[in-house]
């Protein structure tokens, strides 16, 4: 069963974009790493596939990008999509590939400077993550146990 989020608004023209994401929890599994942009949107790390990317690839480049980590990419959590309209107000669908995984060494600053890590606390979670999907991750990846 497909893991769906959003609500898709008839009429409108969605644009699908895939993505790969993180959920990495501290060593108390009580908070889950965050990239916070400028505007204050709290989201998982992680992003888009670039062509003729793999997932882990993907999530290694954007891992880099956004917090300077290398990462050792866990086991698959599962995949959601989430109907939303950007800042822009573009209808969007993002089909979202959600990873276990564990931060390795810091080797470079962060390249995207408007993007902070936080961790957050997991009570926190659906409070503070701006997308639904990402949410169902952080939950998932709690259960699985991993």
């Amino acid at each position: 069963m497909d893991k769906v989020f959003g609500e898709k608004i008839d009429g409108l023209d969605y644009q699908i974009r895939y993505g790969v994401y993180a959920v990495i929890f501290n060593v108390t599994r009580d908070k889950v790493l965050t990239v916070q942009n400028s505007r204050g949107h709290y989201f998982l790390p992680g992003g888009g596939i670039e062509k003729d990317e793999s997932y882990q690839e993907c999530l290694e480049r954007e891992m880099l990008e956004e917090t300077g980590y290398k990462v050792s990419i866990g086991s698959f959590i599962g995949d959601a999509k989430k109907y939303f309209q950007s800042t822009k107000n573009e209808p969007l669908i993002n089909e979202g590939y959600f990873y276990l995984a564990e931060l390795l060494d810091k080797i470079q600053e962060p390249i995207e400077d408007d993007h902070f890590i936080k961790w957050i606390d997991i009570d926190s979670v659906q409070g503070m993550l701006v997308h639904e999907h990402h949410c169902w991750a952080v939950f998932e990846g709690i259960n699985s146990g991993g």
